[in-house]
């Protein structure tokens, strides 16, 4: 099912059910390069936020979600090829500049990127230390940044949930956020990073833990399920 129709089908019935209160939407570019750079507290994330914005926005889901096997991986995988994202390995080292490659390429056609600078859920609904990958594409790319705040949608559906809970979720865009320098600055990547996050941060009101997630979610804080289905 092509990212249009799928779209077409699932905004009335999402919009009844879930009634998103939507703010600053009007921060959003609706044409060129854009990096969308959200929290990230639930799988359902990345179908509310590109509901909202009304333009396409593709996201880099890890390789795993697309080649599980039997139906249900099937089902999945023609899922988040429904839902615009596509495939790339994160695991790190080289793989993980193959997936920053694929994004400035996403940019480079003037498309939406879609990017959760935490690297994975938040395992406690707190806000983690972001990963500087963002802070190279936004740089290479010359694209502005809009930080992003999602609502309520680790308690629509928790880790490990399938069906989801019937209530609100909200979502606020920040202002365009834009950043020039070089590159292969490690400090200024880290600086970069941390200006992004501290927005978000401000947009969401979660308590910031200077730590990554993943880090997080290994020393056992609420991990039930996480690491499966992140």
């Amino acid at each position: 099912m092509p990212y249009g129709t799928l779209r077409a089908f699932l905004t009335p019935f999402l919009m009844l059910l879930f009634r998103p209160k939507v703010k600053g939407l009007r921060n959003v570019p609706s044409t060129g390069p854009l990096i969308l750079a959200s929290n990230h507290l639930s799988f359902s994330d990345s179908i509310f936020m590109p509901l909202v914005v009304p333009r396409k926005v593709t996201f880099l889901a890890k390789s795993e979600y697309f080649t599980s096997p039997g139906p249900k991986g099937l089902l999945k995988k023609l899922t988040f090829i429904a839902l615009g994202q596509v495939p790339v390995d994160r695991s790190g080292g080289r793989r993980s500049e193959a997936a920053l490659i694929t994004g400035l390429e996403v940019l480079a056609g003037g498309n939406s990127l879609g990017i959760y600078p935490e690297g994975t859920r938040s395992p406690d609904g707190r806000l983690y230390k972001g990963r500087t990958g963002i802070a190279r594409l936004a740089i290479e790319s010359g694209a502005p940044v809009i930080p992003i705040a999602m609502f309520n949608t680790d308690k629509i559906q928790p880790t490990g949930t399938v069906i989801p809970k019937i209530m609100r979720v909200g979502i606020t865009f920040g202002e365009p956020m834009y950043f020039e320098g070089d590159s292969t600055d490690l400090q200024y990547l880290r600086e970069v990073t941390d200006q992004i996050m501290k927005r978000i941060q401000q947009l969401s009101g979660q308590e910031y833990v200077d730590t990554y997630a993943v880090k997080a979610k290994k020393s056992g804080i609420n991990v039930e399920n996480s690491e499966e289905n992140d």
